[in-house]
């Protein structure tokens, strides 16, 4: 693990290189960030990834990163549930939610929980009531490098009350050959 950057209150981005089955990824712990993929014998990346930390909130906050609590939109920022109404964090054009909320968790540090050679989990904590959301939630992205050059990304999430969870990871791979 080595530094890649900082937040404006002095909080260490770090970054995870990971390798094993044919591949290098790297990973940071600011928004769960696939930053960089690299195919053994392939000198191009696969995924889209900045060389530095500032790029990242300043031109691209959710780029490789682990959207949620709610990926996507809710319209109006509003959802009901269980005969409640919440209201949630309008971050997008038109009043909506997008991705869990200008603090959702692609745009938060993560804690490493486990590392190894070609494999890394990274965890988070949402309080209740964060972004308008109802339950604590306890969440978890597992990057995992496996043989036949095979990067398996699994998101787990624990909550002490229903709530809206559904997590994406929205790499964008390369176009160059």
């Amino acid at each position: 693990m080595e530094k890649f950057g900082e937040l404006p209150g002095g909080e260490p981005v770090a970054r995870l290189t990971l390798v094993g089955g044919g591949l290098t990824a790297r990973v940071l712990t600011w928004g769960a960030v696939l930053q960089d993929l690299r195919l053994d014998g392939h000198a191009a990346p696969l995924v889209l990834g900045f060389d530095s930390f500032a790029p990242y909130p300043e031109c691209s906050p959710h780029f490789g990163a682990a959207a949620g609590r709610c990926a996507n939109r809710i319209r109006d920022g509003h959802l009901e549930l269980g005969g409640k109404t919440y209201r949630l964090d309008r971050n997008a054009a038109g009043g909506h939610m997008l991705h869990g909320g200008a603090a959702g968790t692609g745009t938060r540090l993560w804690r490493v929980l486990d590392a190894a050679a070609d494999a890394a989990t990274l965890g988070i904590t949402l309080a209740d009531g964060e972004m308008g959301f109802p339950g604590r939630l306890e969440a978890e992205i597992r990057y995992r490098l496996l043989p036949g050059a095979v990067l398996d990304i699994a998101f787990r999430a624990e909550t002490d009350a229903p709530t809206p969870c559904n997590f994406a990871h929205p790499s964008y791979f390369n176009p160059r050959r």
